[in-house]
């Protein structure tokens, strides 16, 4: 029982392809027990125990992290060991479903375009609404251009942390590297924060995300620049110059390179002039100087094009990998 179950928790090719196949056709799904909705809960519950006797420093993120990760592995552990008793079929049911509910890359596409459908409606407000499910700025400055600024840059943002970071961990680890990425995810998303009430608390959960998609943001850069040989109207060449060269002008260690890299992609100008709060966080702008600023149905069209082609390479090469 014991090498079946290591066996399951190590990864599985033919898994990994449904579970990308079925995030592209079907999203993520919905259901109150998803593995995130559940780490998002503990992580809460944990908190409160941790601030109630006083670990609110380095020590308690810490402590939160580790308590996090062993409960979250445990419980992927004992869902399949209890499946494995059933039956072997089940056990690898069990183990797809779970790496397809911690796949994100179709629901980052399907997010991007409910802002470019209500931009074809003429319904500014509604793009906004959408762009805020995306980001956390503020919204209300922008114009149509901007909003489709800002999703091309979600997407080419998060390619990393919700899709190429997760098949890396995968590959590398099986579902325990997958799962203990998700619970550093979620920590960076929940109390990641640089305030005063978590910048010692939250200081684990942010530069452990920092690490963990340290290789894959700059796998994302190159991926870019692989797909934009294909997508038309998109330069390979200005990808890879504008990652390289611009990649360190934002404040992350990797968001940067998706962003500078699709800028390059598309030929246009990504960032500008961002709020959050009232406040003029930047006006810096990412790519070529010659290029104009994105904001057209086409931009968006090209980078969403660029996005798919590049998570679905790395799928791939995953998978030829894992088969080798």
């Amino acid at each position: 029982m014991a090498s079946e179950l290591m066996s399951l928790l190590a990864p599985q090719p033919v898994a990994l392809a449904i579970a990308v196949v079925a995030d592209l056709g079907i999203g993520d799904p919905a259901y109150r027990l998803h593995p995130v909705r559940l780490i998002g809960d503990v992580l809460v519950t944990i908190e409160r125990s941790l601030r109630a006797i006083g670990a609110e420093g380095y020590v308690g993120g810490s402590v939160l992290f580790v308590s996090l990760a062993v409960l979250s592995v445990a419980a992927v552990a004992f869902t399949l060991r209890v499946s494995l008793m059933a039956s072997n079929s089940l056990a690898w049911i069990v183990h797809t479903l779970l790496l397809y509910t911690l796949l994100a890359l179709g629901d980052l596409l399907r997010h991007a375009w409910r802002v470019e459908d209500a931009l074809t409606r003429k319904d500014l407000g509604a793009a906004r609404q959408a762009v805020a499910m995306l980001v956390g700025r503020d919204t209300d400055r922008m114009d149509s251009a901007a909003c489709r600024r800002t999703a091309i840059e979600s997407m080419s943002e998060n390619l990393t942390d919700g899709f190429v970071s997760a098949l890396f961990w995968y590959g590398l680890a099986g579902l325990p590297g997958l799962v203990i990425f998700k619970v550093v995810s979620t920590m960076d998303s929940m109390v990641g924060f640089k305030t005063a009430e978590y910048l010692r608390f939250g200081w684990c959960g942010a530069r452990l995300d920092d690490a963990m998609n340290y290789v894959p943001a700059r796998l994302v850069g190159g991926l870019i620049a692989a797909v934009a040989v294909v997508v038309p109207a998109c330069s390979s060449r200005k990808a890879w110059t504008v990652a390289v060269a611009q990649h360190s002008i934002l404040p992350s260690p990797n968001s940067g390179w998706g962003e500078a890299a699709m800028a390059g992609a598309i030929q246009r100008r990504l960032v500008g002039p961002l709020w959050n709060r009232g406040v003029l966080v930047t006006d810096v702008w990412l790519g070529d100087p010659q290029d104009p600023p994105a904001g057209t149905r086409d931009d968006l069209m090209r980078a969403t094009v660029v996005t798919l082609a590049g998570g679905l390479v790395a799928a791939l090469l995953v998978e030829g990998i894992l088969l080798s």
